[in-house]
């Protein structure tokens, strides 16, 4: 029987869900990179020696045979998979977008957590790391709908580590600032380059997928008696989400 720890990363086929899934197989983790788009996670998997799991976080169905593929026993489960979709202010609100951010950040975390805490219990260290975001603690205009679903994540987090205070399982947010990858704004208007592009517009040095990474895998590597709570990081140059420096 292999003692090899295991690690569950959902939202792994790009971003800070692949260079999360590279850092725990550099610690000698067994990864189980679950994301939507197949090519990518195969891709992934076969690169750091892990499983490819096609999974959609907000499908039941497709969470429950992750659970399966998983088995009765896991170390670290890192919820990555979330989103934005859209920018507009409250008058505006798209309701689909509004559905999708909470489906995903909230509902499909919920889903993923509840069908694998058994084994993470069943290991006797377990861990469970959610992916927050600043957007989970302040508010700002034309993010009402991202923030509202981010404030979940963090509600939820706090949720469940009262719940489990009696179990073997650490339960712990990180909760970036702006972080750039090549995918987050872009999905977020809609393909439109132009718009993402402006995010990150005269900052110098913006947080990278990587940078994440190396903090997730640092917090869930702490010895089993020690839960980071909650760890908020920004680039230097961003004070608040409203305060960025931007170089001309």
């Amino acid at each position: 029987m292999s003692t090899r720890r295991t690690a569950v990363v959902t939202g792994a086929s790009s971003g800070i869900g692949a260079a999360t899934a590279r850092g725990l197989a550099a610690q000698g983790f067994h990864v189980y990179c679950a994301a939507r788009r197949a090519d990518r996670v195969e891709a992934l998997a076969a690169e750091i020696g892990g499983t490819a799991v096609v999974c959609d976080v907000t499908s039941e169905e497709s969470v429950a045979a992750l659970a399966e593929v998983v088995g009765d026993r896991l170390d670290v489960l890192v919820n990555n998979a979330g989103g934005a979709f859209g920018g507009s202010p409250v008058s505006a609100a798209d309701s689909d977008e509004w559905r999708r951010m909470y489906e995903v950040n909230v509902i499909g975390l919920m889903q993923v957590t509840r069908a694998l805490l058994p084994a993470l219990v069943a290991s006797g260290a377990g861990a469970i790391l959610n992916v927050g975001s600043t957007a989970g603690r302040i508010a700002y205009e034309g993010g009402a709908g991202y923030t509202a679903a981010k404030h979940g994540t963090q509600v939820v987090t706090e949720t469940l580590r009262l719940e489990l205070w009696d179990q073997p399982v650490r339960v712990m947010e990180i909760a970036p600032g702006m972080v750039k990858t090549d995918e987050f704004a872009l999905v977020r208007f809609d393909g439109d380059q132009e718009k993402a592009d402006a995010v990150y517009a005269g900052v110098a040095e913006p947080l990278t997928a990587e940078d994440v990474a190396d903090a997730i895998t640092w917090m869930i590597t702490r010895p089993p008696h020690v839960n980071i709570d909650e760890l908020v990081l920004r680039p230097r140059a961003q004070a608040s989400q409203h305060k960025v420096h931007r170089q001309a």
